[in-house]
């Protein structure tokens, strides 16, 4: 009786080990999948472009610049060229026949950019209630015109294709021009951003709207942002006309869990020329569509 006794004592112990070891081996393999960049595929493969955005954060992640390396090719790659590792990354992106764009903000100044305090004297004292950190622009007519040449210079010598001009429309909108008296007309802001955008024009590069192409007829592109229960928000023959101008039309989805249902619908009223991404609530990350 004492052998057996000790014979179940022992084994009790040495399933409990082998119990501990695979638990810490299926802990380890959870972790380095969550931490590896893997290959992935794009899903619905057509004539479209595929798109990657590092810099968009809406509700999980932006696509990482390590994995815009492995995946990305014959893309459109959104980058935001200052944060760290992303302009020494440009050669190995670009070797994949990528088209790179540079996220820019030009109806605001963000606290966290290096040139902040030199953007300050033209923008609001008012923090904007939905993004902390940002200013609204509150006169185009003097000083920030050189100072966005500049950014825009750099990103030229950096080697970008595009210059995505994030916020254009700041001073559209009545409700914020009285939330944050805006000094700046809407004529002076469409006057400000078409000079911009021939000025990217003149170093070689091209310019993407974002979220309307109304008297921007001169840009080459535009992205919109696209929500779970607001699809569509924007002028749809807006985006039509550049469809059928051959430009670049690209929808941003965030949080959605049926993302190649919504990319049917879009390609259904649109076409098939319609570039696609989308936040899958589900892997909490980008979905890549369109490409190779």
């Amino acid at each position: 009786m004492q052998k057996t006794l000790n014979f179940f004592i022992v084994s009790t112990r040495t399933m409990k080990i082998l119990l501990t070891v695979l638990i810490a081996c299926v802990q380890v393999a959870c972790s380095d999948k969550d931490d590896t960049i893997v290959a992935e595929e794009t899903v619905g493969n057509t004539g479209a472009i595929a798109v990657y955005n590092h810099a968009y954060i809406e509700n999980h992640t932006a696509d990482q610049v390590g994995e815009i390396v492995l995946n990305a090719k014959e893309a459109y790659v959104l980058l935001d060229p200052y944060e760290d590792g992303v302009i020494e990354s440009i050669p190995k992106i670009k070797a994949n026949g990528n088209q790179l764009a540079a996220y820019i903000s030009i109806g605001t100044g963000e606290d966290w950019r290096d040139d902040f305090d030199d953007l300050k004297p033209y923008l609001t004292t008012e923090q904007w209630n939905e993004w902390p950190g940002e200013y609204f622009v509150n006169n185009t007519t003097t000083g920030i015109v050189a100072l966005m040449k500049s950014r825009i210079d750099q990103i030229a010598d950096w080697g970008f294709d595009w210059v995505e001009f994030d916020n254009m429309d700041w001073a559209l909108y009545e409700d914020a021009r009285e939330a944050y008296g805006l000094e700046v007309t809407k004529e002076e802001s469409i006057a400000y951003f078409q000079e911009l955008c021939a000025y990217v024009h003149k170093k070689g590069m091209k310019c993407m709207a974002k979220n309307f192409v109304e008297n921007a007829k001169n840009f080459d592109g535009v992205t919109y942002e696209s929500y779970h229960d607001e699809k569509n928000w924007w002028e749809t023959s807006g985006a039509q006309s550049f469809l059928e101008d051959e430009k670049l039309v690209i929808i941003v989805h965030y949080n959605e869990s049926n993302c190649d249902q919504v990319y049917s619908d879009y390609t259904n009223l649109y076409n098939k020329d319609l570039a696609f991404i989308c936040e899958d609530t589900r892997v909490k990350k980008y979905v890549h569509y369109n490409g190779q």
